[in-house]
């Protein structure tokens, strides 16, 4: 089997070549993509960060709207109070235990 021709050697050589090459290529871009990966993920943890407070923000609004006088989720205002009431009775009685 030695009568393989130098041409068609430097034919495999210079495929081998071209292979490499794009591995080094397609190493380069799979570095960059799980960059862009890292990146795009830190946004998007800082925008659902965002959404949670702005919605405990509306939250807030929705309930001080309604200590002011507004008919519209009277339920969960009250609910609310009686939360924090509960919570504060606990804190109490945690507090005198304690004594």
């Amino acid at each position: 089997m030695d009568t393989q021709k130098p041409s068609d050697i430097l034919i495999l050589e210079s495929k081998i070549i071209v292979l490499l090459n794009k591995l080094k290529e397609n190493h380069l871009d799979l570095k960059t993509l799980k960059d862009k990966n890292s990146i795009l993920e830190l946004q998007k943890k800082e925008l659902e960060d965002q959404i949670k407070s702005l919605k405990e923000e509306n939250k807030s609004l929705k309930i001080a709207n309604n200590l002011l006088g507004s008919n519209e989720g009277k339920t969960q205002t009250k609910a609310k109070i009686n939360s924090l009431i509960k919570e504060v009775d606990y804190c109490i009685s945690q507090l005198t235990e304690m004594n």
